[in-house]
């Protein structure tokens, strides 16, 4: 389970990474972040999942591949949410045998020169996140109550969903293969930030390992985040809804355990 070193190229046949890139109004972010990851990883190759941009990031996509084989585009019709741009670029990637895949964004928060660290992150483990809540980890240009409140909800996550992840919400992160084609990503339900928990969860739950790795966080300075209190209010709910789901579950189990060792005194 090695992973070479991407900045030495010293990729083997049986070892492929492949960057997805979900994009919507990206034209003043995405040349400058595909630049950067071409940099630390000559070897990797890029997809720009482009959910039909109005500003025009689809035709820059297509220019940057024009003029780089290790760029590719999947235009999609419309705007259907990172969820779904993701679940088309993990087909993408199985469909065309990468071993290794990795999300990130595109507005540059999630730093390219922290790449090398995340897949060296992947030795020994199925998968790896990008966490800005462990030690070593940042953020930038956030203000406290962002930061409380995303503390707050990624507390709330660990404790609802019962998964090891201080970070469950970050969308910087890198999967081996076998994960993305066991985890059943047709049913995944959330379109929002939320798929990160909803992926997290699923992960878990089917037994891989997950090592979280330190990064820091940089708040875009170009265009509009995509947050907004739909967004937030879609996780709150899906997690509570989750979490209470699995305890009923715990709760069957249990009560069908306690039947089963009960001895028939008749």
């Amino acid at each position: 389970m090695s992973v070479p070193d991407p900045r030495t190229g010293g990729l083997t046949p049986i070892e492929r990474i492949l960057i997805v890139i979900p994009t919507y109004d990206e034209v003043g972010n995405l040349e400058g972040t595909v630049a950067r990851v071409r940099h630390e990883l000559r070897a990797a190759d890029i997809l720009i999942v482009d959910d039909n941009s109005p500003d025009g990031t689809g035709a820059l996509a297509d220019n940057l591949s024009a003029e780089d084989r290790q760029v590719h585009v999947l235009h999609r019709q419309g705007k259907e949410g990172l969820g779904r741009a993701y679940v088309a670029g993990f087909h993408w990637a199985l469909d065309h045998d990468y071993t290794i895949i990795v999300e990130m964004d595109a507005d540059g928060s999630h730093q390219p020169e922290e790449l090398p660290a995340l897949l060296a992150g992947l030795h020994g483990v199925d998968a790896v996140v990008g966490a800005r809540w462990v030690a070593g980890g940042d953020v930038r240009d956030w203000s406290r109550s962002r930061v409380w409140l995303s503390r707050a909800a990624n507390r709330y996550v660990r404790i609802m969903l019962a998964i090891d992840l201080n970070d469950a919400t970050s969308g910087f992160r890198a999967y081996r293969a076998g994960v993305l084609r066991t985890v059943d990503l047709t049913s995944v339900e959330s379109t929002g930030y939320c798929f990160q928990i909803d992926v997290s969860r699923r992960v878990v739950r089917a037994g891989f390992t997950v090592r979280e790795v330190p990064i820091t966080f940089v708040e875009r300075t170009v265009g509009d985040s995509k947050m907004s209190g739909g967004v937030f209010f879609e996780s709150l709910v899906n997690v509570t809804r989750w979490g209470i789901a699995d305890r009923f579950t715990q709760v069957r189990r249990a009560v069908s355990r306690s039947f089963r060792r009960t001895p028939n005194t008749d």
